[in-house]
C-alpha cells in the first residue's frame, strides 16, 4: 500500500468520506469545531483515491482539581478509528495513524487518552511502540435485542421507581427545540459541577449535538431526552448512535430536589427503551469508572440489567519520563 496521511483542522476542507462510526465522523468534527474549548483534528488515510481509514481526535482544556486548579490540554479519542480494508491491513494502518496522531497531538496538548475501545486488546503492540500505558477500566453494556420489553432486565426496585415517577406526573420525551436543549444543558451543568471526575463540555456542545442531521439511511445520529415535572426540566440524557450500537454519553437528574419522581432513573430508562425500539443491538454507558469495588454510578446503572466487563484505556503524556513512570506503576 502507498498510504497517504492527511490531517484536517477545518471542517470545510474535509471531503465526503465513507463510514458509519459517529465518533470518527465529519458530523462530530463540526460539533467539536463549533464548541468553545475544543480543537478537533481528523486524520484520513488514503491509497490513491480510496479512503482506507480515518481517526478523529478532540483536544480540550481540562482542569485537574477544584482544590488546586491546574488547566492543561488533553486529547481524547473514542475507539481506534474506522477502517475500510481487510483486518490485517487495518491493524497496520492503525499503527501509522497512531504514530501520526501522537506526533500531531503532543504539539498542542499534554495528555492523549484512547477510551471506549470495543476490544481491550486492539492495537496493543502499536500503543506500546508509541509509549502509551494502559489502565484497567470497566465497561457496562445492555443487550437490547431480547424478547419482551426492556424493563424485564431491570431490578424490581427500578421498575417500581419508574411506575411511581410516571404516576406522580413525570414525563419523558425527546427534546425538540433549542430552548429545551438549553434548559437541559443548564440543569446538567449544575449536576456535573458537583462531580470532580465528570466532564461537562459546555451548553453550546449540546446545541450543536442536537443539530447533527440524519445519516444517509435516514437514521438519527444523536438524541437528547428530557424529564419534565410540572413543566420544568429536571433530568435528561444525551445519546449517540453509531452503526448497530447506542451510547449513553451524558445523563443526570435533580434527584435530591425531586426524589419522588426519580429523574435520573427516567432519563436512563428512556435512552434504553428508545434504543431498543429503534433496533440497536446494545446500549453502552460511556463512562462507568475505574474498577473500584464500590462505585455509585456503576451500581446505579447495573440495576438496569447491563453486563459489566473489563477493558482498557490507553494514555500517553508529553513527557517521556512520566510515561516510563506510569508504565512501571501499571504494568
Amino acid at each position: 500500500m502507498a498510504i497517504k496521511l492527511t490531517t484536517y483542522y477545518r471542517s470545510k476542507d474535509i471531503p465526503d468520506l465513507p463510514g458509519q462510526n459517529t465518533f470518527h465522523s465529519k458530523d462530530l468534527f463540526v460539533v467539536y469545531e463549533n464548541t468553545k474549548g475544543y480543537t478537533p483534528l481528523l486524520i484520513v488515510a488514503t491509497d490513491g483515491d480510496k479512503v482506507m481509514g480515518k481517526i478523529l481526535a478532540a483536544i480540550r482544556k481540562k482542569t485537574t482539581s477544584f482544590i488546586i486548579p491546574t488547566v492543561f490540554k488533553k486529547c481524547e479519542v473514542y475507539g481506534c478509528g474506522e477502517y475500510f480494508c481487510e483486518k490485517e491491513e487495518s491493524e497496520i494502518l492503525f499503527g501509522e495513524l497512531l504514530k501520526h496522531l501522537t506526533r500531531e497531538a503532543l504539539r498542542k496538548c499534554f495528555l492523549i487518552e484512547f477510551r471506549n475501545l470495543g476490544n481491550p486488546l486492539v492495537g496493543y503492540k502499536h500503543f506500546k511502540d508509541n509509549l502509551f500505558f494502559a489502565v484497567n477500566w470497566l465497561r457496562v453494556r445492555n443487550k437490547l435485542q431480547t424478547e419482551g420489553p426492556i424493563e424485564k432486565e431491570f431490578s424490581q426496585s427500578r421498575i417500581r421507581q419508574i411506575r411511581k415517577a410516571l404516576k406522580n406526573g413525570a414525563e419523558v420525551l425527546e427534546a425538540k427545540t433549542q430552548e429545551e436543549v438549553e434548559k437541559f444543558a443548564v440543569m446538567l451543568r449544575k449536576i456535573y459541577s458537583t462531580h470532580i471526575r465528570k466532564h461537562y463540555p459546555s451548553i453550546e456542545f449540546f446545541h450543536h449535538l442536537k443539530d447533527i442531521p440524519q445519516n444517509k439511511e435516514g437514521k438519527r445520529i444523536t438524541s437528547i431526552y428530557i424529564v419534565k415535572y410540572k413543566n420544568k426540566i429536571i433530568g435528561g440524557s444525551a445519546c449517540a448512535y453509531s452503526a448497530e450500537n447506542a451510547y449513553l454519553w451524558f445523563s443526570g437528574g435533580m434527584r435530591q430536589t425531586y426524589s419522588s419522581v426519580y429523574p435520573g432513573v427516567l432519563a436512563v430508562w428512556m435512552a434504553l427503551k428508545t434504543a431498543k425500539e429503534q433496533g440497536y443491538e446494545h446500549l453502552e454507558f460511556m463512562d462507568v469508572g475505574l474498577p473500584f469495588k464500590r462505585h455509585s454510578y456503576r451500581e446505579f446503572i447495573l440495576r438496569f440489567g447491563g453486563q459489566q466487563s473489563s477493558t482498557r484505556r490507553w494514555f500517553r503524556f508529553k513527557w517521556s519520563w512520566l510515561n516510563k513512570l506510569f508504565r512501571k506503576l501499571y504494568e
